[in-house]
């Protein structure tokens, strides 16, 4: 077994329970390999261990193929999570991007010209989202290179999930945040469910999230990133 803990867990309500049923969740699709949980606590969480591997040659294949087959066997009818979540240390209430707006308007001023154009965005998220016609799918939340690996067999294994039930090209945005899995990865995941038609603006809406999450947990070195997002999307 493998048990993880938080220095901050006591700050943190609800971390492990939140990560426990994501797990459980994306486990339970038995498509792709995830530690599978075995019990939490508030400060400490325990998960079956997987010895780590080499990847397979066609592991980027592997991954995007598995993502989209999870992505078919979760979709769900709503929106959201029924419990917050957490995003590195930011707590994830599933909302759009009122809360990261929020949270940056407490460190700077009404002036700030990234302020003023995400509330510009937020008033055209209809325009924007108004035309997806897509369910809703259980995503892993935050898919980077660091949260994904392979296991004894070289086939892909993810962890650390921040979950919830999204439109799949919300999962995107975060694996193309640092550089993502590639093209081989996205090729694969098309050959089993392309993404539909005017997906590539939608996606930036969701990396900006991402974007705007890094810059308020780790600061400025971020905010030229999400202004330069933001105004592509206006």
């Amino acid at each position: 077994f493998f048990v993880k803990t938080h220095a901050a867990a006591a700050t943190m309500p609800g971390l492990f329970a939140g990560e426990y049923e994501v797990l459980s969740r994306l486990a339970g699709a038995a498509v792709i390999d995830v530690p599978r949980p075995v019990a939490w606590a508030d400060d400490f969480i325990v998960l079956e261990v997987f010895s780590a591997g080499r990847p397979a040659a066609d592991w980027r294949e592997q991954i995007g193929r598995r993502l989209a087959q999870l992505h078919q066997a979760t979709r769900a009818d709503r929106f959201g999570f029924d419990r917050d979540t957490w995003l590195g240390t930011s707590r994830q209430d599933n909302r759009w991007l009122g809360p990261q707006l929020a949270l940056l308007a407490a460190k700077t001023d009404s002036a700030d010209p990234l302020l003023k154009s995400g509330h510009k965005l937020m008033s055209a998220l209809d325009e924007l989202l108004g035309g997806m016609d897509e369910p809703p799918v259980l995503i892993h939340g935050d898919l980077w290179r660091g949260n994904a690996a392979a296991n004894e067999k070289g086939e892909p294994v993810i962890f650390d999930p921040a979950g919830y039930y999204a439109p799949r090209e919300a999962e995107f945005g975060m694996m193309r945040l640092f550089g993502g899995f590639g093209p081989r990865a996205e090729a694969a995941y098309a050959e089993v469910w392309p993404l539909p038609p005017g997906s590539e603006p939608r996606i930036a809406l969701y990396r900006l999230y991402h974007e705007l999450n890094h810059l308020n947990l780790f600061g400025r070195a971020y905010y030229q990133g999400c202004l330069a997002t933001l105004n592509s999307l206006l």
